[in-house]
């Protein structure tokens, strides 16, 4: 089988828009930049993501290519330019009901901003110098503020897929990739789904090890131009055929894997398959 990359994608501010790339430096917590802000809660510092804020998915954000300039982009405050602080004051945050420590405040402009765009008291932080946490699954590997994964990956087989058995209904339009939030899009001639019997691959100078399944919550129903929801596809036709009943048959689309070894990957670039995970049909 043959497989290339189709399109890499990171997300500068968990829950935030992404943002396309041609080509990107992989590091042992996912693409450069992914995941490295977090809104949280003014008031006592819980994450925020599109699951109780979908408006969250039209708020547009880039990292500059130093690294030092954060912009981001809504249609209630406007445009507006963060100067990073990498190591200024902290502030503790959680994720999940779980404290994940400190993180580093960036500042009152950039909380009254987001404060704005989503309509409650929020604050904008940024991972500390070192931060380690720990993923989960066959290679855990690390991860920043990503939910517990640095590799988020997905296939055009699987999406077209999903499409043609949306399409089979005849009351629902197909739906975009970005529904999925992917990290790494893998183009190939193979079935839909090849990525999840896929335990090692690599492409470019890039190594990535099979963690688990993606396990879906109802952030796919949300329409990520819009920051609306817009259900009830993909979901209700994920659910006639994608269960995981090793996870409550809860529902599952695309991969997420640990780096393993970093590097830079390109769109274009041949996927090798290192080794095979043993089969697991969701139903």
């Amino acid at each position: 089988m043959t497989i290339t990359v189709h399109s890499l994608v990171y997300y500068p501010v968990k829950g935030c828009a992404g943002t396309p790339v041609d080509s990107a430096r992989v590091t042992v917590t996912g693409l450069a930049h992914d995941r490295t802000f977090m809104v949280v809660a003014a008031a006592d510092g819980v994450f925020r993501s599109q699951r109780t804020h979908p408006a969250m998915a039209a708020i547009g954000a880039r990292v500059d290519d130093s690294g030092a300039v954060l912009a981001l982009s809504a249609q209630g405050p406007g445009p507006l330019r963060v100067a990073v602080d990498p190591d200024g004051p902290r502030r503790e945050v959680s994720m999940f009901g779980r404290a994940l420590g400190p993180a580093v405040d960036q500042g009152d402009e950039a909380a009254e901003w987001f404060s704005e765009a989503l309509g409650t008291a929020s604050r904008l932080v940024r991972v500390v110098p070192g931060f380690d946490r720990d993923g989960w699954g066959e290679t855990p590997g690390k991860v920043n503020f990503a939910d517990a994964h640095a590799v988020l990956v997905t296939s055009t087989a699987s999406l077209a897929g999903l499409n043609a058995r949306i399409a089979e209904r005849g009351d629902a339009a197909p739906v975009p990739m970005d529904r999925f939030r992917p990290n790494i899009v893998l183009a190939g001639d193979g079935e839909p789904h090849f990525e999840d019997h896929v335990a090692r691959m690599s492409a470019g100078g890039v190594r990535l090890a099979f963690s688990t399944r993606a396990i879906r919550c109802n952030v796919p129903l949300v329409d990520q131009r819009t920051g609306r929801r817009a259900g009830p596809e993909p979901v209700r036709t994920l659910a006639t055929y994608r269960r995981e009943p090793e996870f409550g048959n809860k529902l599952s689309f695309g991969v997420k894997n640990a780096v393993v070894r970093e590097g830079v990957v390109r769109v274009g670039d041949p996927v090798s398959v290192h080794s095979a995970v043993a089969e697991r049909t969701p139903g």
